[in-house]
């Protein structure tokens, strides 16, 4: 039997197989960060492709938290009616809507990733100036961040909050807590871009108190019921910065705090991090918050045989994959692992005469 294609409980929802889609920037919202036809297509073929949990790109809780300009939020009572009809469609093929709620810190206001410029977008172009735990901006080009004083962490804490009853409102099933890859939260836990000297930051603690805050507002806000999941950056790749044991401490704090599921992704507040990029480079870093810290982990980063995500599910590495890369060139990746491993596809109606 395919442990892959096993149902997943997390609180009172549970996912139909351990495939999740990993989120992914698409930076192709419209105005004010609205979700458009792209994202109800890009999100609902995966649910239609069989990914029992679908998890939006970052999602921001601010619109000064967003990447880019065209990054997607959940801000306002416009932005529950757009997604709303998105995760109706995803629940309607049988998968669960899940939303990352975000904030993008220093690394905020840059241009998207196709665009002919570089760095931090100006204010004449639709920019804004980034918050951060300091002053300091992440790289040369980007904009310089306004450090965040104990009011503003209270702010961000707060819009997490509020953003997290937004999701519920808009059909959302599951909620995840951004805290990788440099942005804001991790950007407090590293204390490669944390230099404070008050209550958040300095020790392991200080620099930890701002994701735990907003991890209790969120569970406070979504109630008992809803699963809660936190991607983190495992480690940072650089010595002195973020290690797997400083994970496996967060990670029992947020399960203390109430989140279900911890995302192990790595990397991203370092430009200078040495990752060694490789199918499954990440799993082992899922297993050992698992192990260690005795929480339900999700493995990401290069998994795309059926067999690989068998295996690490099977062999208690993980509780979850997310597949990123994967579902982009096959959005029915998952329907042909399950033939492959299972012998049924589970293919939808509309599409069985084509297997």
């Amino acid at each position: 039997m395919s442990q892959l294609f096993t149902p997943l409980a997390l609180r009172a929802v549970t996912l139909p197989n351990r495939i999740a889609m990993s989120p992914m920037c698409q930076y192709s919202a419209g105005p004010d960060g609205l979700p458009t036809d792209w994202h109800r297509v890009h999100l609902g073929s995966r649910a239609v492709g069989g990914a029992g949990l679908i998890l939006t790109e970052a999602t921001a809780v601010r619109p000064d938290g967003r990447i880019s300009p065209q990054d997607t939020g959940l801000w306002s009572a416009a932005h529950v009616d757009a997604w709303r009809p998105i995760t109706a469609f995803v629940t309607g093929q049988g998968a669960v809507p899940g939303v990352q709620l975000a904030h993008a810190g220093f690394k905020a206001s840059t241009w998207r990733p196709w665009a002919a410029q570089r760095g931090g977008v100006p204010d004449s172009e639709g920019g804004w100036t980034p918050v951060g735990p300091g002053d300091e901006p992440f790289v040369p080009g980007y904009r310089t961040p306004t450090a965040l004083d104990p009011a503003g962490i209270g702010e961000v804490v707060e819009a997490f909050a509020v953003a997290a009853g937004r999701a519920l409102d808009a059909g959302f099933a599951a909620v995840e807590i951004h805290a990788a890859h440099g942005y804001l939260l991790h950007e407090f836990l590293s204390p490669l871009t944390n230099h404070r000297t008050d209550g958040y930051g300095g020790d392991l603690a200080g620099r930890m108190r701002l994701t735990l805050e907003v991890a209790r507002a969120v569970r406070a806000t979504v109630g008992e019921d809803v699963p809660v999941l936190t991607r983190i950056s495992a480690t940072d790749w650089v010595d002195g910065g973020w290690s797997v044991q400083d994970s496996v401490v967060l990670a029992g704090q947020l399960a203390t705090a109430g989140v279900d599921l911890v995302d192990c992704s790595s990397g991203g507040a370092s430009p200078a991090a040495s990752i060694p990029v490789g199918p499954g480079y990440q799993v082992s870093l899922a297993a050992r918050v698992r192990r260690e810290a005795q929480v339900a982990t999700g493995a990401v980063g290069l998994i795309s045989e059926p067999e690989q995500a068998e295996q690490i599910v099977a062999g208690g590495e993980a509780d979850l994959v997310l597949l990123g890369r994967e579902l982009l060139r096959d959005p029915y990746w998952p329907r042909r692992a399950a033939a492959k491993l299972t012998g049924d596809g589970g293919w939808p109606v509309q599409y069985g005469r084509a297997h």
